[in-house]
């Protein structure tokens, strides 16, 4: 159950914001094999003064297009984290026009119990969900 918490500049239409979280949700669902219906996002839109996405050493510049995605999920492989990545970059510049430059991601990892989906119940550690 990856949440999904997207950082951007103030300034895109509702469709622009339905095709991004589209395309990230398909690239977790191809990279993580998490149902279609599992689908957590919430999008925080910012003005330009409030945030500053630096280069640490990289070279690499960004646009107004700049998208920081926070992932909060169960523990996956590199492998599994390192195809999200490609998959992520290349769904959001087919589907949206941004740049695999402008794309930045940060996977916190959790477990069973830091999950509760209501009811006041832990459901994975109760039974009623599965990892």
């Amino acid at each position: 159950m990856p949440l999904l918490r997207f950082d951007i500049l103030e300034g895109r239409t509702d469709d622009e914001i339905g095709q991004l979280l589209d395309a990230a949700h398909a690239a977790q669902v191809e990279a993580f094999g998490v149902p279609p219906s599992d689908r957590f996002q919430v999008v925080h839109e910012h003005k330009p003064s409030r945030v500053r996405f630096g280069d640490i050493g990289l070279g690499i510049e960004r646009s107004d297009k700049v998208v920081l995605l926070q992932i909060t999920a169960m523990p996956r492989s590199g492998k599994q984290k390192e195809t999200f990545y490609r998959l992520l970059v290349e769904r959001l510049h087919a589907a949206c026009g941004i740049a695999p430059e402008d794309v930045i991601v940060s996977y916190l990892g959790n477990g069973n119990d830091d999950w509760s989906f209501g009811l006041g119940e832990a459901q994975f550690v109760s039974g009623r969900l599965r990892a």
